[in-house]
């Protein structure tokens, strides 16, 4: 009898004693990393890179250094990371317009040496967009610059320049990248190899800038315009920064795509300058900053909302995205509308 009303109490105790607490299921939209960080998906990300004024990247920063506003308000930073060994994404674009024709080899040649000095196999993922008189996208996402190689190597160049519209397909394809297995963050990156000119084009520069910055990719500018780049060596100080004050406006729509999307554009003054360029690149986005703010409390009106990053060190640039697009959340990942579509 004894025995038996110790078993009952027990069974009593153990139906009184409740388990341990199960973690709550993700919220609609709420992004899970690892086993017990939790990041809300109405998060401002930013990629920061901060150099000196000679272009050396700076990677000892702490998060009290940095000051974020958003339209003038400052913002308190919630996450920071000195960002390192991020997997990229990148949407190779590649001028093939017959204004280009006798420097696509130059084009080539620099898309294949970006990619063997970029691209790690089972990390990095690239896929290879052609725009002449329309994008078309010729090798989708890989990790094997052997195959992104052979399908550069086999194009041919003619027709009109589409630059703007292969921007924004770029640009909505970034934002549908492959994720890693671990759903953790990734790069977007778009790298235009082109003179900047453009002539076909049903969607506005504006709306190329737009979707790249709902996507949240950086564009790098590789200009291969002819003022730039010759296959001689110039090494007349006087002439390189005449044509640094000589730049046209196909140049300035290259500075504009990577002022605005926190990337860099580069003008090569000869074929021997580009391996520093590339270089640059790839270091460049493997020492960056990843900053992130819950934005105030208004409504996503679908408007244009102004970031700016600073850093209390003097002497710094900050090379960030200028904005974002304060959208519902059942918008938020919609491809950017085109232009006449």
């Amino acid at each position: 009898m004894i025995t038996l009303l110790l078993l009952a109490a027990a069974g009593l105790a153990a139906q009184q004693t409740p388990p341990p607490p199960a973690a709550p299921p993700p919220a609609p939209g709420e992004r899970v990393t690892g086993q017990t960080v939790r990041i809300p998906s109405n998060l401002v990300n930013i990629i920061a890179t901060v150099v000196t004024r000679r272009e050396k990247l700076v990677t000892d920063l702490e998060k009290s250094e940095f000051k974020v506003t958003e339209d003038g308000q400052e913002q308190k930073i919630e996450f920071f990371a000195r960002e390192t060994d991020l997997p990229l994404r990148i949407g190779l674009l590649l001028d093939t317009s017959n204004s280009i024709r006798e420097r696509l080899e130059f084009e080539k040649d620099a898309a294949i040496e970006f990619l063997h000095n970029t691209l790690r196999r089972k990390k990095d993922q690239a896929f290879l967009m052609i725009f002449d008189n329309e994008p078309a996208v010729v090798r989708n996402y890989t990790d094997d610059a052997g195959e992104l190689t052979e399908a550069v190597q086999r194009q041919r160049a003619g027709g009109g320049t589409a630059l703007y519209d292969a921007v924004i397909q770029a640009s909505d394809k970034l934002a549908d990248a492959p994720q890693p297995a671990d759903h953790s963050a990734v790069r977007r990156v778009i790298v235009v190899i082109s003179d900047g000119d453009d002539n076909l084009s049903t969607g506005a520069r504006g709306a190329a800038v737009e979707a790249a910055e709902r996507a949240g990719a950086a564009i790098y500018c590789i200009s291969s315009s002819t003022q730039w780049v010759s296959a001689e060596q110039t090494s007349d100080s006087k002439k390189r920064v005449e044509r640094k004050f000589m730049k046209g406006e196909e140049d300035k729509v290259l500075e504009e795509f990577a002022s605005q999307t926190g990337g860099r554009a580069f003008f090569s003054y000869s074929v021997d300058d580009l391996g520093q360029s590339f270089q640059d690149i790839g270091e460049e986005l493997r020492n960056q900053y990843s900053l992130a703010y819950v934005p105030p409390n208004r409504p996503a009106d679908g408007s244009f909302r102004k970031i700016q990053v600073e850093v209390a060190r003097k002497g710094l640039v900050v090379r960030a995205r200028k904005g974002y697009y304060a959208l519902p959340p059942d918008r938020a990942s919609a491809p950017a509308a085109k232009k006449n579509q």
